[in-house]
């Protein structure tokens, strides 16, 4: 298996980390719009001749294309962020590659009920093109980071193995991360962050098909286990919700995230002042030379940390997981299937922080189910529609166990 990684951010270069420990590529290309970032990456990991640094815009889809074939590279891995989805995800279908990623294409909300009705979902744009890859019989693996991706596939072992009917499938996210120096200092991309937590949460329940509430709606207090402990959560926009129903039968699906008050508050203030917006506005120069157009959004993201670099700041575990309710065997049941990763352990042993490790370990999983067969198909899949107990076996054998919890 030859590997195109794009982006080498703090995800990308965990999924370095984490692939230089197992044998299943042959090679890995790293590229990023910053040469330099995936340059360091790949010298991190010397002597290993595994992977190479490449230039590459993710937007140019035409550049992937090439790069993709000059590379000889069976599949393309997205490490980047939403708005280059599209870009990535058809250059790896005229290249003939396969394709993962770790977030879908954007939505855009209902131009007139957003908190009631679904416009353009999360991967519509995508799901648009199955047709298409079923034809070339290649696989765009979708969604398959910690959120989607190994929340997806507790619901398909949930369904599988531990429940006859499913009243509903909750996928839970909770921390008690804490980050030394900093009042505010999100641990992942603002920038999704933004995107995920300020757009109409969707909802699924089988009488309704998606509809959509407003932001932060239904909040319950969810007690996350290995000590975190109870966390508020609330409604957000994400995958899951858009993925499972496709493969899984349940009732309702929700996705809910721990944010708390402050965290929620500094969000509702920065869509009060439109700073949320990706569109540019506007701005005079500072040379006084006349107006440059910025994103008040990018702006946003450029006057904090890098969450990539927070690590050695950061304190505390993170928790992802899925809680289901339903019957077995004519008995109600309720689980809730987890896996927690502790910031000093992962950077220890991977130098990441636990957030972006906990996303890159799941797509290097994937690679190495695809490599040996385990898992294939061709089309759009989310992690849902292939098996779930060989992923998970594999996750504990790379020294990350997942966990189960009767409610």
């Amino acid at each position: 298996m030859r590997v195109l990684l794009v982006g080498a951010g703090g995800v990308g270069t965990a999924i370095t980390r984490i692939a230089a420990r197992r044998s299943f590529f042959d090679h890995m290309v790293v590229a990023d719009y910053d040469l330099a970032r995936a340059e360091s990456a790949v010298a991190a990991l010397a002597p290993d001749q595994r992977f190479s640094a490449e230039r590459i815009d993710a937007s140019d889809e035409s550049a992937v294309v090439a790069l993709l074939r000059r590379a000889n590279c069976d599949v393309l891995v997205n490490a980047t962020d939403p708005r280059f989805v599209m870009p990535l995800f058809q250059a790896a279908l005229s290249a003939g590659a396969n394709y993962l990623d770790m977030a879908m294409s954007l939505s855009r909300p209902h131009p007139e009920r957003p908190h009631e009705l679904c416009g353009v979902k999360l991967g519509d744009s995508q799901f648009e093109r199955a047709e298409d890859w079923e034809k070339a019989g290649a696989l765009a693996l979708v969604g398959i980071g910690v959120e989607p991706g190994l929340s997806d596939v507790f619901a398909r072992h949930a369904a599988d193995e531990l429940f006859d009917e499913i009243e509903e499938i909750g996928i839970r996210d909770g921390a008690n991360l804490t980050v030394d120096g900093y009042d505010f200092a999100p641990s992942f991309s603002i920038w999704t962050t933004i995107e995920e937590c300020l757009n109409p949460p969707v909802v699924w329940e089988a009488e309704r098909g998606w509809f959509t509430t407003a932001p932060f709606s239904e909040p319950e207090v969810f007690d996350f286990p290995e000590g975190i402990g109870p966390v508020e959560c609330v409604n957000v926009e994400h995958e899951e919700v858009l993925l499972v129903p496709r493969w899984v039968e349940a009732r309702r699906v929700t996705f809910k995230y721990g944010l708390g008050e402050d965290f929620i508050h500094t969000l509702q203030t920065l869509h009060l002042l439109g700073l949320d917006r990706t569109d540019p506005v506007p701005v005079p120069a500072a040379d006084g030379s006349g107006t440059v157009r910025v994103s008040p959004r990018d702006v946003v993201a450029a006057c904090l940390p890098d969450p990539a670099t927070l690590g050695e700041r950061m304190h505390g575990k993170t928790c992802a997981g899925t809680w289901v309710k339903g019957t077995k065997d004519g008995r109600p049941r309720e689980v809730y299937l987890y896996h927690v990763v502790d910031n000093q352990w992962s950077m220890r042993e991977y130098g990441s922080q636990a957030v972006v490790w906990q996303t890159a370990i799941n797509p290097v999983v994937a690679l190495e189910l695809l490599a040996s067969g385990t898992w294939s198909g061709s089309g759009i899949l989310g992690p849902e529609a292939l098996p779930a107990r060989p992923f998970l076996d594999l996750l504990t054998e790379y020294g990350s166990p997942w966990g189960m919890r009767e409610q």
